[in-house]
C-alpha cells in the first residue's frame, strides 16, 4: 500500500495519507506529548524522536515534529511506520 507525504502550510506538520482509511467513524484523533491512543500506529509514531503530536482522520495523519527535528531524516521513520502497520 501506498502512503504519500505533501507539505501543509505549517513547515512543521507534514501530512501522510494511505490509500484506504486508517480510521473508521467521524471523528478526529489527536495524541499530544504524554498521551496515549487506542490506536498503536499513533502511538508508534509519538515514540519517533523527532514527533511532537500526531493528528489522524480518516485515510491521513498528521505528523508535528518538534522545531529542531528534520523532515529528510524523519519522513522515511514515519513512512517505516506506517509499513508496519499495512499501509
Amino acid at each position: 500500500m501506498s502512503v504519500f507525504a505533501e507539505a501543509t502550510p505549517n513547515p512543521n506538520a507534514m501530512k501522510f495519507t494511505a490509500g484506504k482509511d486508517i480510521f473508521s467513524g467521524d471523528g478526529s484523533i489527536s495524541v499530544m506529548p504524554g498521551q496515549t491512543s487506542e490506536h498503536d500506529i499513533l502511538n508508534d509514531l509519538m515514540k519517533l524522536e523527532g514527533v511532537d503530536n500526531v493528528f489522524g482522520y480518516k485515510n491521513f495523519i498528521t505528523v508535528n515534529k518538534t522545531f529542531d527535528a528534520d523532515w529528510n531524516q524523519l519522513i522515511p521513520k514515519v513512512e517505516e511506520v506506517f509499513e508496519k502497520h499495512g499501509y
